[in-house]
């Protein structure tokens, strides 16, 4: 099978806002956006109404209870899924097909990983992919291993890196797409705790060095809460957005700090009581 099968996934609301609030100063910045879609199966509609939109630099994150669709507004964004109805538009154009301007970091690292493949080689794949000539792909490569702390690891097979390690190598080649959108489809939900809470801190630090607006599905209400700046909150059967949540915590965030500060405690209770209320 031909190394170009499996390349890094390139994928290309309902905002609610206090009364009083002031101006979102992201409003006009509009990068993805989804009027009214559903997304049937056959006579199951798995989405339906969903508004939302992605604005240059936010990191958004997306939670619901099982059968809420998140994944699957995950691929209708990515233009892997057309809506059944309405319309999904990348800075204003029909977006109905993968684009280089957005890209997927799956959680499954190690099957989308190629084996065969070193680190360095591993994200040559997107540059080669992108067409970059070869004398300039070595000095970019470095530079991306480097940002997710695999500098030294270029010549390591995916087989001998750790979990962690191998969905930094993940992150990377997307990130040689130079993509202006990142999907992440519950990266971090096979990892141990203190894998998981460094590689937040890395993600929070790639995403605002590079400027790319985030989307982010998680079954961790903290892990929304320490990363978003807002919560998408789904329901279920059809999937809905019920409730989007503003994250007011200051930026850097601390895995210590930020988690004992009151608004995050109180963020924490809203969203455990959203998701109680779906499986009683």
């Amino acid at each position: 099978m031909d190394d170009a099968d499996f390349r890094c996934a390139p994928v290309g609301e309902c905002s609610v806002t206090d009364v009083g609030r002031p101006m979102d100063p992201l409003a006009g910045n509009s990068l993805l956006r989804i009027e009214s879609a559903r997304v049937s199966f056959g006579a199951v509609d798995v989405l339906d109404g969903i508004d939302l939109e992605l604005r240059k630099g936010e990191f958004v994150c997306v939670i619901g209870p099982s059968g809420s669709g998140k994944t699957t507004l995950l691929r209708l964004l990515a233009g892997l899924l057309p809506p059944t109805s309405g319309t999904v538009e990348f800075r204003g154009k029909p977006h109905n097909s993968p684009s280089r301007d957005v890209a997927i970091v799956f959680q499954d690292y190690a099957n989308a990983l190629l084996p065969w493949r070193t680190a360095e080689a591993n994200v040559s794949l997107a540059l080669e992919a992108s067409g970059v000539p070869r004398a300039e792909r070595h000095a970019r490569i470095k530079t991306l291993l480097e940002k997710v702390g695999l500098g030294g690891s270029a010549k390591k097979f995916p087989s001998e890196m750790s979990g962690g390690m191998q969905q930094r190598l993940q992150i990377a080649r997307c990130l040689a797409q130079e993509p202006d959108v990142l999907l992440m489809d519950e990266p971090f939900g096979a990892l141990d705790a203190m894998t998981r809470q460094k590689l937040q801190d890395e993600v929070l630090g790639i995403v605002a060095d590079s400027k790319v607006t985030a989307f982010f599905v998680t079954h961790d209400l903290e892990e929304a809460i320490y990363l978003g700046d807002r919560i998408i909150a789904l329901e279920p059967n059809p999937g809905r957005v019920s409730r989007v949540f503003d994250v007011d915590l200051p930026r850097p965030r601390n895995q210590l700090a930020t988690r004992e500060m009151p608004e995050f405690l109180r963020l924490r209770r809203e969203l455990f009581d959203f998701i109680q209320q779906f499986e009683q």
